[in-house]
């Protein structure tokens, strides 16, 4: 189901840009907008990120990561 949104006082040189920029894409301003604000609404914003760190289980490390980077450094040479 598809929702009509309306931007409202958007500036003239922003509008102008967006158009400029959806045309260059072979795209209308409509198509444009519209993945620009899905691509942004599928990002997590800091806090829902912050939320998925701290839900993670801790790490136990073998060893210190400083010696695995200086073994893999090495074994690389």
């Amino acid at each position: 189901m598809s929702t009509f949104v309306q931007i409202r006082d958007l500036p003239d040189d922003v509008h102008r840009k967006l158009k400029a920029r959806a045309a260059g894409s072979g795209m209308s301003l409509s198509e444009y907008l519209r993945g620009l604000l899905t691509r942004d609404a599928a990002r997590p914003t800091p806090q829902e990120l912050a939320e998925r760190v701290n839900a993670r289980s801790s790490v136990i490390l073998e060893e210190p990561s400083q010696t695995t980077v200086r073994r893999l450094r090495e074994y690389g040479e």
